[in-house]
């Protein structure tokens, strides 16, 4: 199946982003509009307010799109700081197995451009028969998932000057 690839413009510098990203427990803070029941583990448990940094953190969770539920295994695969972070997921009894890649580029006005990737490796027959469908319905999470980033980006930043 196609992957699909969202992006969004924040003015925070590729570290900023990077080091927000590299902490498992943030994503929950603009995927819980459609990941929810979060359960980490890995390493960097407990450093700051986030459980899970690097490659080798995890979480489980619980995807509901398209009228399903189901759980997720996510682990962060590869780090290369300040500019992507890729993450394998794991779903359907490991029927599926699809790769969320981050990549960060610094903007020439400032900035930066956050792109998502979501790239099927392995999908059930069901995925495939309505690959149309979901692709858009990744799409749309995902594009949601990015304008909610960049709102918690802000947050963070906001946080972090007080």
């Amino acid at each position: 199946m196609k992957s699909v690839t969202v992006s969004i413009d924040v003015p925070q510098t590729p570290e900023q982003v990077y080091d927000f990203l590299d902490v498992m427990a943030h994503h929950e803070r603009f995927t819980n509009h459609y990941l929810t029941n979060w359960r980490y583990s890995g390493p960097g448990r407990g450093i700051g307010r986030g459980i899970g940094r690097g490659i080798g953190s995890c979480a489980t969770v619980t995807a509901a799109l398209g009228g399903t539920k189901t759980d997720v295994a996510i682990e962060v695969v590869e780090a290369a700081p300040p500019r992507r972070i890729v993450e394998r997921n794991v779903s359907a009894a490991g029927r599926r197995l699809a790769h969320g890649t981050y990549t960060i580029e610094p903007l020439r006005t400032g900035g930066s451009r956050v792109s998502f990737t979501y790239a099927w490796a392995h999908t059930p027959l069901a995925d495939r028969l309505l690959a149309p469908v979901v692709r858009a319905t990744i799409r749309r999470a995902n594009q949601a998932a990015m304008r909610r980033l960049a709102t918690e980006l802000a947050r963070h930043a906001s946080a972090a000057g007080s």
